[in-house]
């Protein structure tokens, strides 16, 4: 429930800062083995890890943070050696592993294989996996960061090396998954398939959840979207009102449907790039050419971005845009269609765009031209992922006819006893994303 004092609505700053007090105190008590925090796309989680490092650290208690990648991994370091420019980190990593320019840039970090050869700094940072491979210390607190997007089983095996902790992360995005029949598991409190917080609150259901309220990435025109289609419970809201963004278009096009949909995207936000309705293989080449070029015509439309970060308005250039996909081959056939034109924009699947940020992005609907729906395409966080990466505006390129695939095929996925219910149903999120872009389709495309 949003906060409000004396019948008006806090400041998004004021009623996020409460939450992040509210985390804060939980941790300085001591009273709880672990704390968590819910975090919708945006709504500053890393910053929080930061600070919360940060605070833990100066209070002469040394710890480990825990995250799921090495991207991940470098840009907590770089990110907390920028906070506090006098704090000894190491980074946990493989013995092959090459500091990026961001990591070998701070003199307080330090990288090794073995945690003996880090010298002992305040804060030790390392994937899941690498953590796994340690088998003697311990520390007093931990900080898990992606904590949904963690196994349990990959919890488990790290659980040793800690006596308290935070657990950060988006329970709205893709769940964690596995190249293995799980099935055997189905139903334990302790399935390796659900995610570190599902099985953690399972076991200790007294722990304190906290939801940050406010995210700082989706404008205005988007949070209540996103927010009702995947995060029907809990909520959120936008940082910044609809005033404070704009994206503009400064050179025309030749007045095709490409141009109508960025012009569309521009002024609300949203834009429905719609294909006619058909049967395709999974790497669509029409729906390939359309990602590519609405990206490369918003790059020649010289699109600029005024912000609150930037009220003079900034370039929106070929790093500031994203195309996501839901399979490596659609991406691939993107890729190959940009050309030199649209060299340095981003395409990618929505697992590896997972935690990123662009000021455009541009998605293939995972549902677009196929004869049925799967478990695969349905799942919501998936297309959470895809729809929430933009500080500006999203285009979503799809082929007519997905309300009518929903419909032919219902959600059948069997029920398990003692299984808890995953909401938002995916299907449902699907239908709610596709009713609300029906209305985000130029007149003449």
């Amino acid at each position: 429930m949003r906060a409000v004092q004396a019948g008006l609505e806090l400041p998004p700053a004021v009623e996020a800062e409460r939450v992040i007090t509210a985390v804060l105190a939980d941790l300085r008590s001591g009273e709880h083995r672990g704390v968590v925090v819910d975090s919708p796309p945006g709504a500053g989680k890393s910053t929080l890890v930061v600070r919360a490092a940060v605070e833990l650290a100066e209070g002469g208690e040394p710890l480990i943070v825990v995250a799921q990648t090495n991207e991940q991994v470098d840009d907590l370091i770089d990110r907390l050696a920028r906070k506090a420019p006098e704090l000894r980190i190491g980074r946990l990593s493989a013995a092959d592993y090459q500091p990026s320019a961001r990591i070998s840039g701070h003199a307080t970090v330090r990288v090794a294989a073995k945690v003996a050869d880090l010298g002992g700094p305040a804060v030790v940072i390392g994937t899941a996996a690498k953590w796994a491979t340690v088998t003697e210390g311990c520390w007093p607190w931990a900080i898990v960061d992606e904590a949904y997007q963690m196994r349990s089983d990959a919890l488990l095996r790290v659980a040793g090396r800690f006596e308290r902790a935070l657990f950060v992360g988006d329970p709205g995005q893709l769940d964690p998954f596995s190249t293995v029949d799980t099935a055997r598991w189905t139903g334990l409190t302790w399935d390796p398939m659900q995610s570190a917080v599902a099985v953690l609150l399972r076991h200790n259901p007294e722990l304190p959840v906290h939801r940050l309220p406010v995210s700082w990435r989706l404008p205005a025109s988007a949070a209540p979207v996103v927010a009702e289609a995947f995060y029907p419970f809990t909520g959120f809201r936008a940082g910044t009102g609809a005033a404070d963004r704009a994206l503009t278009l400064t050179a025309d096009g030749p007045g095709d449907a490409v141009d109508a949909t960025l012009d569309l995207a521009a002024s609300t936000g949203w834009g429905l790039y719609a294909l006619p309705e058909r049967h395709t293989l999974r790497t669509d080449v029409e729906a390939a050419s359309a990602c590519a070029a609405l990206a490369v015509r918003l790059l020649e439309r010289g699109a600029v971005a005024v912000s609150e970060q930037d009220a003079g308005g900034a370039s929106v250039t070929a790093d500031r845009i994203a195309i996501g996909t839901a399979h490596r081959d659609q991406a691939a056939a993107v890729r190959a269609r940009l050309g030199p034109a649209g060299e340095g924009v981003t395409v990618d699947t929505a697992n590896r765009l997972q935690g990123r940020e662009y000021d455009v992005t541009i998605v293939l609907h995972p549902l677009s031209g196929r004869r049925d729906a799967t478990a695969f395409h349905l799942e919501s966080g998936r297309l959470c992922v895809l729809t929430s990466r933009h500080r500006h505006a999203c285009v979503v390129v799809a082929r007519d006819g997905i309300a009518d695939l929903l419909d032919a095929h219902p959600s059948t996925e069997p029920v398990h006893l003692d299984v808890p219910v995953k909401f938002p149903d995916g299907w449902e999120a699907n239908h709610s994303m596709i009713t609300y872009l029906t209305g985000k389709r130029p007149a003449r495309s």
